[in-house]
């Protein structure tokens, strides 16, 4: 029986006290991580970034937050950038400078600490869906680096065998591509469910539009621009299928989700009007789109033309969730500020372009170094698959706000700033691992007899 002592102000006093109490908790509470990585989409695949393909939720998702104009991942071909994604470490540093293979050995260190270990730490539920890429034995898979459960191929849809895990256990053999991105975005509403009541972190990697290209039947021969439209476009699909569950399970506004992809295009995509595709340092190969919503969070509508870096996230997640940060030194920065429009810019040192071991070009503001390039294809008998760094004769400096298209080498008339980035580059490259410091004095022409017989001569320095 009620006591005659509380009247109803008391009463609603008390329930609004309590309403008031719990949206106190929900907003101190750590805020909800999704990361969604399309594998190999270019700069200019999205209809907020001047595609002529039809992805409208993505483009909602641009309008209700930020689109970044000038985000890059770690490197032109897949396993690296989802090394530096992981780390917030450039991958050379991490030991992932090319792509591995189902038969590899090794996988991303035990040395280092992975975003998702980090919030592990902060107790959040994980998840990996999609590609990892980042290790196929059992000690290198997602359940070994701070995710509760795994759900996807271990590499890329190309390799062999083909075959999808859940957890560590076969769960198909081989692949049925053309219903994945359906499974995988399945797979993410059951996770986002489940989770709603604590933080959690769900790192969505699709298999797609990297070749061999599918879709499933409701999008096959509905884009009208062939396979690779029909894949992006359940992408988008699949995404808005995300952002309504976020909504109905009633944690939208408690949720940062991200979209980006992990290299340029490689078969039939656009770079835009960006110069180069996967597989090189130009701005085509790792320029990439880069989408972030967070109600009430990130004003809606904004478009940042500051430089950001797959390497960032980690730090920028960290600030958010107030995780502790690992223990290795971290190359990306807090860009915080970036997503919600507070500031133009980050403090940050050149930004390297690194293709294997190779640093070929550093960005620093609006200018972008190039020091040296592969020869693609490759056509040298030595090394083995005809692949080597080729010094460029003089550098060359490209001013990325007049021309990102790296059409016109301005290095003659910009002495000083060529001067200022050699520098810096010379500087950051001195505290990498070996393997990349050796590839550098080959560049500088430091170490003469390390220089292949027949490479055409070596520029000096500035």
């Amino acid at each position: 029986m009620p006591d005659p002592g509380i009247n109803k102000r008391t009463l609603l006093k008390a329930a609004a006290g309590a309403l008031l109490s719990g949206a106190a908790r929900a907003e101190d509470r750590s805020p909800n991580i999704i990361f969604i990585l399309a594998d190999d989409l270019g700069y200019g695949d999205l209809g907020c970034y001047g595609s002529q393909l039809s992805t409208p939720r993505l483009d909602g998702m641009a309008k209700e937050g930020v689109r970044f104009e000038q985000f890059y991942s770690a490197s032109p071909v897949c396993s690296p950038s989802r090394a530096a994604l992981m780390t917030g470490r450039y991958p050379t540093r991490v030991g992932i400078p090319a792509v591995l293979q189902p038969d590899s050995t090794t996988g991303l260190p035990d040395s280092e600490t992975t975003l998702a270990q980090m919030l592990k730490a902060s107790n959040y539920s994980t998840m990996c869906i999609g590609k990892w890429h980042l290790g196929s034995l059992p000690q290198s898979l997602p359940t070994s680096r701070g995710f509760d459960e795994y759900f996807g191929i271990p590499y890329s849809n190309d390799m062999w065998p083909s075959v999808l895990l859940h957890n560590t256990e076969v769960a198909e053999q081989p692949v049925n591509l053309d219903t994945l991105t359906a499974r995988y975005t399945e797979q993410a509403l059951q996770f986002i469910a489940r989770s709603k009541n604590a933080p959690f972190f769900l790192y969505l990697a699709h298999a797609m539009p990297h070749l061999p290209l599918a879709a499933s039947p409701r999008f096959r021969c509905k884009s009208g621009m062939g396979l690779y439209g029909d894949a992006v476009q359940e992408i988008d699909w699949s995404v808005g299928q995300i952002l309504d569950a976020l909504s109905t399970n009633g944690v939208a506004e408690q949720t940062l989700v991200m979209f980006s992809s992990d290299n340029g295009p490689w078969f039939q995509g656009s770079a835009g009007r960006l110069r180069g595709a996967k597989g090189g340092t130009f701005e085509g190969g790792v320029r990439e789109p880069f989408i972030a919503r967070f109600p009430g969070r990130i004003p809606q509508g904004l478009v940042s033309r500051g430089v950001a870096s797959m390497m960032d996230i980690l730090p920028t997640v960290a600030r958010l969730s107030n995780a502790h940060l690992p223990d290795q030194p971290l190359d990306g920065v807090d860009i915080w500020p970036l997503l919600t429009g507070d500031s133009t810019a980050v403090d940050r040192d050149v930004l390297l372009y690194f293709d294997y071991w190779d640093a070929q070009c550093a960005r620093l503001g609006k200018w972008k170094l190039h020091v040296s390039r592969h020869n693609t294809p490759p056509w040298t008998p030595e090394p083995k698959g005809g692949c080597m760094n080729l010094p460029l004769p003089r550098p060359e400096l490209y001013d990325l706000e007049a021309g990102p298209d790296e059409s016109y080498d301005v290095a003659a008339d910009n002495p000083q700033i060529v001067a200022d980035i050699w520098a810096r580059m010379e500087a950051l490259i001195a505290t990498f691992p070996d393997q990349v410091t050796t590839a550098w004095r080959y560049i500088t022409g430091l170490a003469v007899e390390d220089t292949p017989s027949g490479a055409w001569p070596v520029w000096k320095g500035p």
